[in-house]
């Protein structure tokens, strides 16, 4: 088992909380960096678990988990956990991973799913549309897609992102949240296979050659995930097109690094926009 044969992975450091008396993991421990890695494999499906499991009519549940231990992790290592889809069956998921160090094995580990009613618990048959995720998402293709357009095609599930995030999550008046922008705007939204809406942006022209990105929301259980990234290229992308030479946003100062970490960088002062700390922000477009 190698690192480079999984497509994803989780990292993490080893906190001191973790630790024994012989200044290694405790062995339980590994297993729970397993099921936090297993919670991010489902993210990067594009899956809202609570929500994809409910409109697929069923949960999975563990019926196996095995770990076989190499070496042992230590203070302040930072740790790589990996995983794949080694069987699909009937009803049932069986996973395998490896917790490395670098690219050194220290844990193999297997989780065995069942796929059941939530009500009963009896098994269920694998859902198609699930199955046909997790073979795409194996097989390196894409799991999610990202369609820009006007508020006329995008509008009910661009609000209801936005109305998820910024409303009910961050507490923004609603009439400070809907304006008559959004008429104007392009708007990008990102799908999963189910068709579930999980992001969200809007591009409007802000002066001539210049475009401003804004509205830009990931529902909670999603980020880190990458989406915000997507819908903020898509965005670019559309600005290019139209021969925009530069984007400027306002972004959240939380938001300040993902922005950084885009090409943008800090303009002016910080201020307040709907009780929040902001700073425009700007990136050159070739």
């Amino acid at each position: 088992m190698k690192r480079q044969d999984f497509r994803f992975f989780h990292r993490l450091q080893v906190r001191w909380a973790e630790i024994d008396q012989q200044k290694i993991v405790f062995n339980g421990h590994y297993l729970t960096y397993v099921d936090v890695a297993m919670t991010n494999y489902w993210r990067a499906l594009g899956l809202p678990y609570e929500a994809a499991m409910a409109s697929l009519g069923g949960d999975l549940y563990v019926k196996k988990s095995t770990l076989e231990y190499h070496a042992s992790a230590r203070m302040d290592d930072q740790l790589d956990i990996t995983l794949r889809l080694e069987r699909l069956g009937r009803s049932s998921l069986n996973f395998v991973g490896g917790i490395f160090r670098g690219e050194d094995l220290l844990v193999r580990a297997e989780v065995v799913y069942v796929f059941a009613d939530p009500h009963t618990q009896t098994s269920r048959p694998v859902p198609q549309p699930l199955r046909d995720i997790l073979e795409a998402y194996e097989a390196r293709r894409a799991v999610v897609r990202i369609e820009c357009g006007a508020w006329s095609k995008l509008g009910p599930d661009a609000s209801a992102i936005r109305g998820e995030v910024f409303i009910d999550e961050q507490r923004i008046p609603k009439d400070l949240e809907w304006d008559e922008a959004d008429a104007q705007a392009v708007h990008a939204v990102a799908y999963n296979h189910l068709g579930q809406p999980l992001a969200t942006g809007r591009l409007l022209s802000h002066a001539p050659g210049q475009a401003r990105i804004g509205r830009m929301a990931v529902l909670r259980v999603l980020r880190g995930s990458h989406l915000g990234r997507d819908i903020l290229h898509a965005l670019m992308d559309c600005a290019r097109r139209r021969g925009d030479h530069e984007v400027v946003l306002h972004a959240q100062r939380s938001a300040e690094g993902f922005y950084l970490r885009q090409g943008f960088a800090p303009r002016g002062e910080p201020f307040d926009e709907a009780g929040i700390p902001h700073i425009e922000m700007f990136a050159r477009l070739s």
